[in-house]
Order: structure tokens, then C-alpha cells, then sequence
């Protein structure tokens, strides 16, 4: 059983830090973006090191307090909000944000878990090198953040997730000791690998407090397209045309036409690619060692023109006007939080599945209600963001009493087609039922048996991932 964070634990907690260290709660920690939960907290401990981190943690473990973990709050399933249950201690590491070293001739770079993703790339960057985790929230999450939840991002097609850009850790356990592991080795093969037991964790195994992180060439020259799609089938035949034809696909998203006229109702300023709004478009985006990307392109239209995989197309002619694309595309988001979800869903399916999917799942959907579907994400690993809203000019708050029916539904017909109801989101306390439901047993025991060892106390984020 936890106890609140009252104020004998808070004042014994202040003894031993550094003055400022606590602080009082400010409402921008209680908050998380789609405003599905308000926390709680009964202060923000903002340390600077490690050091100052262990004794946060021993001395919540020794009072049996529970530790929520908070980064950037850019998360999207609640696991830095924690809404019930004994108040407790709010653990931000914004305040640990050096970029300790960067080694470009080992294409690393060491960087504390505050040090906001943005920061990240131009710390890389002024070493002539590129860190490819990029998201539409990299001006305010945080690295530590991004790690605990495996973030994924739009160049997972060509770099992996985050967990693939991490070659090392420091961080402290729950009961309060620091792993010290934040080798720069590609190959370490000494035991169980807790560095991926903790990234993808969401804070519930321990806090990250720093990471070694993988770096790469700068591509020499880059360019990106949009190309209008027949359906979602013939978007998954151009993006193995791509690859088979193209050294370099970086990233190759799907955009319905529902997430283009969102952004003509909620932003009429962002200009539209097309005169008439396609029903479905792919951004492709290249990063080459040499050559012309817009030739490369070119020759890809063509070629998939021929076999009836493309309609129309733009080609950037620029770095600003693929960086136009690319801010199409990462306003989509922010259109459908101002139209405001019914239910949504953060899905990914084997790619021979997918158009079979969205498919069905439009037409079970539409047998339940006159719903409008976005349906778009990161269709080169297999990641779509499904999302429902209610009919044009209805207000979400009538339509909730048939959200958790839509989730059912859309989360069973995925599972069904061997895919995963959390793609890149995480589990957080959102998604803890599902979990549940339709994690596989073994696997539930193990995490169970996992935490159980490493957090016998239960402090560390009560309630994310595991109820």
C-alpha cells in the first residue's frame, strides 16, 4: 500500500537536496495534450545529476511514495499523469538537460534525459552528423522520455525506433542505486540487456537519467514528394516500388483526404498541395549519399504511373518546399485535436494487412454510426494513426457513450490480423485494460514477475502499464 507525499515526507525530502529542488506544482505538470486526465502531485522534484535522482528515489521507497516520472508531458496514453490514488512525488528531469560528450568519429553523442529532442539534432548537427528520431513534439519532449516510451517517429522505415538509437544508459533503480551504463559499444553481449529492459518501460523499472545515442551521416542531398494514391493497396505497392528503385527512403507517410479537409475547416491558412483533394497521398521522402533526389523521384513517378500506382504527384523543388510537405503533414495532428476524436487509435499491422484493414474496419464503423475516419501515420513500418470523429458539425461529448465500442472493435480487428493496438504511444494508463485483454499470458507473467523484483515497493509510476 503507498502512502501520499505529505508534508513530513516533503520537508525530510528537503533536508536532503539542494534548496530549489522542490518545487510547488504548476499546472503545465498536471496536464497531458488531449486532456483525457487531470493529476495530481504533492511537489516537483527538479534535480541536476544522478546523484540527486537515487536520493529522490530511496527516500520515496523508504516512505513507500509513489515517483511519477515526467519529461516533456508530450505523451499521449497518460503515463505522466497519475489521476487517483495516494498523492504522489512528480520527478521531472528538465533541469538535467547537458549534452555531457559527442564523438563523431563513433557516430555517438551523450546526452542527459532533459535535454529536449530539438536539442538533441542540433547538438548532432553542429558535429556534421544527423540523430533521425524526429516528432511532431521535438521542440518540447524530452530524450528520456522519448527512450522510456520507445518512441517511434517517421524515419523508423530507414533508422529503427528509438530503442535502436540507444547504445547505453545511466540510470537509477528503484531502490535507488545508479546503473552506470552508458557504454558506446555496438556489441556488449555480458548478460540480460537492461538497457532495453528500460527503454519502452514508461518509468515503472526505473528513472533514465541519461543515454548514449546513436548518430549517423548527414544525407548529402535530400527530397521528398507527394504522390496521389488509387487506395491504400496501391500506396503499399509504390512504397515497395520506392524501395526496390531508391537507396534512401527515409520516411514514407499515408495522408487521407479526411486529414486534408480537417485542415481545411480548423486551417484554412495551410495551403493545400492540390486544387481537388485526393482521397489518399503518400509523402516520400529521401535522404541520398549523391545523386538528384528529384530525378530519383521523377523516375519513380513514371514508373509507377505506368502500373497504375500513382495519379498525380508534386515534386519539392526545394529544401523550403519539402520542408512545406513535411509541415503539411505534422499539422494533420493539430487539425484533429481542434475537430476533437470520438476514439483514436494508434495501430500498427503487417503491411500485407493493412489495406484489408482499413478496409473492413471503415465499413464495420459505418454500420455503428455516420462517422468521418483519418486514417494516416507511417505506412513504411506499418504504423497507422486511426482515428474517429463524429459527423461535420457535431460535437465529440455526443458521440462518447459509443467511444469505448469503436476501440473494441478497431483494437479486436487489429489483433485479429496480428498486429499491436499500441504502435509507438506506449501503454501508459491509458491502455492498461487493453493490455489485459489481449496481451499474450506468458508475456503478462513475466512483466509481472519483472516488476515485482525490481520494484517490490510499487513506486515507481503506480498504475502505467501494469494496474
Amino acid at each position: 500500500m503507498l502512502n501520499p507525499a505529505d508534508v513530513a515526507f516533503l520537508d525530510g525530502l528537503a533536508a536532503l537536496l539542494p534548496a530549489g529542488t522542490l518545487r510547488a506544482v504548476e499546472p503545465r505538470y498536471l496536464e497531458e495534450p488531449r486532456g483525457k486526465w487531470r493529476g495530481q502531485a504533492a511537489a516537483v522534484a527538479c534535480p541536476v545529476s544522478a546523484e540527486e535522482v537515487a536520493v529522490i528515489v530511496r527516500a520515496c521507497a523508504a516512505a513507500r511514495v509513489g515517483l511519477v516520472p515526467w519529461g516533456g508531458g508530450t505523451g499521449l496514453v497518460g503515463a505522466q499523469v497519475m489521476g487517483a490514488g495516494p498523492v504522489p512525488l512528480l520527478l521531472s528531469l528538465e533541469r538535467m538537460n547537458r549534452i555531457r560528450a559527442t564523438y563523431p568519429s563513433e557516430n555517438v553523442l551523450v546526452a542527459e534525459a532533459g535535454v529536449i529532442l530539438a536539442d538533441v539534432h542540433q547538438a548532432a548537427e553542429a558535429v556534421g552528423r544527423v540523430f533521425p528520431l524526429t516528432l511532431a513534439s521535438q521542440g518540447s519532449c524530452r530524450i528520456g522520455g522519448n527512450l522510456a516510451t520507445n518512441a517511434g517517429g517517421v524515419n523508423v522505415l530507414r533508422y529503427g525506433n528509438a530503442r535502436d538509437l540507444c547504445l547505453g544508459l545511466e540510470a537509477v533503480l528503484p531502490d535507488g542505486a545508479i546503473w552506470h551504463g552508458l557504454n558506446r559499444l555496438r556489441k556488449d553481449n555480458t548478460g540480460y540487456d537492461l538497457r532495453h529492459l528500460l527503454i519502452g518501460s514508461e518509468g515503472t523499472l526505473g528513472v533514465i537519467t541519461a543515454a548514449s545515442l546513436r548518430l549517423f551521416p548527414k544525407p548529402a542531398v535530400e527530397g521528398a514528394a507527394l504522390m496521389v494514391v488509387p487506395d491504400p493497396a496501391a500506396a503499399l505497392s509504390l512504397l515497395a516500388l520506392a524501395q526496390a528503385r531508391c537507396n534512401g527512403v527515409s520516411a514514407f507517410e499515408l495522408i487521407s483526404g479526411m486529414g486534408l479537409r480537417f485542415l481545411g475547416e480548423t486551417m484554412p491558412q495551410i495551403r493545400q498541395p492540390f486544387a481537388q483533394v485526393p482521397e489518399w497521398m503518400v509523402l516520400i521522402d529521401l535522404g541520398l549519399t549523391d545523386g538528384d533526389p528529384e530525378a530519383v523521384l521523377s523516375d519513380l513517378f513514371a514508373a509507377a504511373q505506368t502500373q497504375g500506382l500513382v495519379l498525380d504527384g508534386v515534386i519539392a523543388q526545394s529544401s523550403a518546399q519539402r520542408a512545406q510537405f513535411w509541415a503539411l503533414r505534422e499539422t494533420i495532428p493539430l487539425a484533429n485535436r481542434a475537430v476533437g476524436a470520438v476514439s483514436s487509435h494508434d495501430i500498427s499491422l503487417p503491411l500485407s494487412e493493412i489495406a484489408d484493414f482499413i478496409q473492413s474496419a471503415d465499413a464495420a464503423l459505418a454500420e455503428l454510426g455516420p462517422w468521418r475516419i483519418n486514417c494516416f501515420g507511417h505506412l513504411g513500418d506499418g504504423n497507422l494513426h486511426y482515428n474517429v470523429f463524429p459527423p461535420k458539425g457535431e460535437r465529440p461529448a455526443l458521440y462518447q457513450a459509443k467511444a469505448q465500442v469503436v476501440q473494441d472493435l478497431v483494437h479486436t480487428m487489429v489483433m485479429a490480423r496480428g498486429g499491436s493496438f499500441s504502435a509507438e504511444h506506449g501503454i501508459g494508463r491509458l491502455k492498461v485494460a487493453d493490455l489485459e485483454r489481449f496481451g499474450d499470458p506468458a508475456k503478462l507473467a513475466a512483466m509481472r514477475a519483472i516488476k515485482a523484483a525490481l520494484d517490490p515497493l510499487g513506486i515507481m509510476n503506480p498504475g502505467a502499464v501494469l494496474r
